[in-house]
């Protein structure tokens, strides 16, 4: 203890111990804490990505298995709606409709492909009945089915006498699986696709009923990781591998068992089972793959009754990554042991050199203050504080006489202050001057580019719409008359599609009169604004099915104004679409008022619990081009748009926002349009452009 003290009653008393603590102290102590934070941190980031790797390989895995179901289906619906298949179902031609059917079967790779009857009899082929399941039951009704489901012996047999032999799997003994005494696995697992034939009322006249035998399917599974791992994807020596299980067996996969062989029959670790099967989640950790550790992914393959009956697997060898990181880490440590050496010795090796010259300057000091005539003599050290040492000397010769001219050189100083302040002042005051010049003449030009692209931008985007409505609107008259009275069932969203049509016309047609108002009139009409909010709410229903929000009304506005209805509701829309795009994920809600203004027309109020802007936001909201929404999700023209069209009629639009809380945007509409120039409007916008 008393040799403690006297340590530290060195360091507290000599600069000489302070400078080699505190120069050893960070490199003894510090660097190695440093080195065991950045290995532990450096080796859970490079797990967390891998396991991130493998998630997004998982998912884009999955979103495969699930288009390629996808894909049999409209392979079987391009048959169905076919018009030789149809020609061929009307005649009750047996030999073409198996023809036919044999044709697409063997071009898509059916493991069977049949028609069957709404009981599930197999028609214009050999005697047989098709698997009774819930998909068979939907298909009935009239919808297409699309799923996996488990096919038992008896049911391979029934489609082919040898395919159940054939894809009997004999189960290999696999470190860590659970227990059993099952031997083989000749069940069979389907990708099956029903698609009911209906007839012109609706009715359903027969179904086409098709599967694709998964087990053993090599080319399903190399699809799939050739897709998932591309060239590249992975370093050298790692390998990526898809899977699929039929309960907890890999009935076809591309891991290997030994070279040249895959793992057909080995199963999944207990630990992956239980996570996966039998709690239903996601499993995304290091696992046990047959005979080596791979950074994996699991989930469950779901049928459409919603049981459980596989896993859908996709993951990469750990070895490679985990030696990279080895190395990695290896070459860090023997790089800071070799710094903290080479820093100690130098750190050793220079406080020498500073505290020699300190301590002879220590000592002039309480010499000179006890009245001592001492200077410091020769010095060795050639650096600052040498040179400090040396120039200390002509300090304490010089310090009366520099005394004295510091105090002339600050009358001196206060001069030539106040004169480079003047003539800072007059530079200024001339660079202010050059810089409101160079703005305004910069804000002149941007305005004149922006107005002339707009009108060009306008007229030319209107242009190029305005022929597909046209042919749009022929082929609709042209279906209409060739369907006859079967179009009676869908009258109603024929004309809703006719008249959605003719609003984008009128859509396009006042974009030309925004940007050639010479060459185009409007017309205006005499609205009841709670009809036109009740119809504009119609037009944004299908966005309700994306996601759940309510939408509260209050309607009170008495008077009637005289606007253009389709610019009304497409002001509308705009405000009603940004609102449900700001709302959260739950218990999003819109309110919509509307109400009298004083005797001048009406308010309408669009209100939502969204995120709300902030006051820089609201200051830009309706500036062209700008907008609120992520990269690639909005123009920043609605807003802009909206406002040109409401300040046409006298009217406006504002804003009150708190971010976080909400916003709410007013439209004023007079009863009584009273109308602004184009131009004054698009001045009106482009002056809010930070042009600056």
């Amino acid at each position: 203890m008393g040799g403690l003290r006297r340590i530290v009653a060195a360091v507290k008393g000599t600069v000489r111990y302070k400078l080699l603590v505190l120069v050893l102290f960070p490199i003894l102590l510090v660097m190695p804490i440093a080195v065991l934070l950045a290995s532990y941190w450096g080796t859970n980031f490079t797990y967390d990505q891998l396991y991130i790797k493998v998630n997004t390989d998982l998912s884009v895995a999955d979103d495969i298995f699930r288009r390629i179901r996808v894909d049999y289906l409209e392979k079987l619906g391009r048959l169905a709606e076919s018009h030789s298949f149809r020609k061929a179902l009307e005649a009750d031609d047996g030999q073409a409709i198996h023809q036919q059917i044999q044709n697409l079967s063997t071009a898509a790779g059916f493991t069977y492909l049949h028609l069957v009857d709404p009981s599930g009899n197999w028609l214009h082929d050999s005697t047989g009945q098709s698997r009774s399941s819930a998909m068979l039951l939907h298909a009935n009704q009239g919808q297409p089915q699309a799923g996996v489901e488990i096919f038992s012996a008896e049911d391979l047999t029934r489609e082919f006498p040898r395919l159940a032999d054939m894809n009997r799997l004999s189960l290999i003994e696999t470190p860590r699986a659970r227990p059993t005494q099952r031997t083989f696995e000749d069940r069979g697992m389907m990708i099956r696709v029903i698609y009911p034939v209906k007839d012109a009322a609706g009715r359903v006249l027969a179904l086409l009923d098709g599967g694709v035998l998964l087990n053993n399917n090599f080319q399903f599974v190399d699809t799939i990781r050739d897709l998932v791992y591309g060239a590249g994807s992975l370093p050298e020596g790692s390998i990526g591998t898809v899977t699929v299980f039929l309960d907890d067996v890999r009935i076809t996969t591309n891991v290997p068992l030994r070279p040249g062989e895959r793992a057909l029959g080995t199963r999944v670790s207990n630990e992956v089972r239980s996570r996966v099967l039998d709690e239903g989640n996601t499993w995304i950790d290091r696992a046990f793959v047959v005979n080596d550790w791979y950074i994996s992914a699991y989930e469950p393959i779901v049928d459409p009754e919603g049981q459980r009956i596989g896993m859908l697997y996709a993951g990469f060898l750990e070895a490679p990554f985990r030696s990279e990181l080895w190395r990695a880490l290896a070459a860090l440590v023997l790089l800071f042991l070799v710094l903290m050496v080479l820093s100690a010795l130098v750190a050793v090796r220079g406080a020498k050199t500073i505290f020699k010259p300190i301590e002879a300057m220590s000592n002039v000091v309480r010499a000179t203050r006890a009245g001592e005539d001492r200077r410091i003599g020769q010095v060795d050290s050639q650096d600052e504080i040498g040179e400090l040492a040396r120039e200390f000397d002509s300090m304490l010769d010089l310090l009366q006489q520099r005394s004295q001219e510091i105090r002339q050189w600050a009358d001196q100083l206060e001069v030539k202050v106040d004169e480079r302040t003047a003539e800072l002042k007059q530079k200024n005051t001339d660079l202010r001057s050059t810089i409101n010049v160079l703005r305004e003449t910069r804000r002149q030009l941007v305005v004149a580019e922006k107005l002339a692209a707009l009108g060009e931008l306008t007229a030319g985007v209107a242009h190029e719409i305005n022929n597909p409505t046209a042919v749009m609107l022929g082929n609709l008259d042209v279906l209409v008359a060739e369907l006859g009275p079967a179009v009676e069932p869908v009258r109603h969203e024929v004309n809703l599609i006719i008249e959605q049509i003719y609003r984008i016309k009128d859509i396009i047609n006042n974009l030309l009169q925004y940007a050639r108002p010479n060459e185009f009139s409007g017309y205006i009409d005499k609205l009841d604004i709670n009809a036109t909010v009740d119809s504009t709410l119609r037009l944004i229903q299908h966005m309700r099915s994306r996601s759940a929000f309510n939408i509260q009304l209050d309607l009170k506005a008495s008077r009637t104004i005289r606007i253009n209805r389709h610019e009304l509701q497409q002001v509308l829309v705009n405000l009603l679409t940004n609102a449900i795009h700001a709302l959260p994920e739950q218990n999003g809600e819109i309110r919509i008022r509307t109400q009298d203004w004083d005797d001048k027309g009406v308010v309408i109020c669009v209100q939502d619990n969204g995120d709300g802007l902030d006051e820089d936001q609201i200051s830009r909201i309706f500036n062209p081009f700008y907008s609120t929404k992520g990269q690639g999700e909005g123009s920043g023209l609605g807003l802009s748009v909206s406002y040109g069209l409401i300040r046409r009629y006298g009217g406006l639009i504002t804003v009150e926002s708190v971010a976080a809380q909400g916003s709410e945007f007013f439209i004023w509409l007079l009863s009584e349009p009273e109308f602004v120039e184009d131009e004054e409007t698009i001045s009106e916008q482009l002056h809010a452009f930070d042009v600056d």
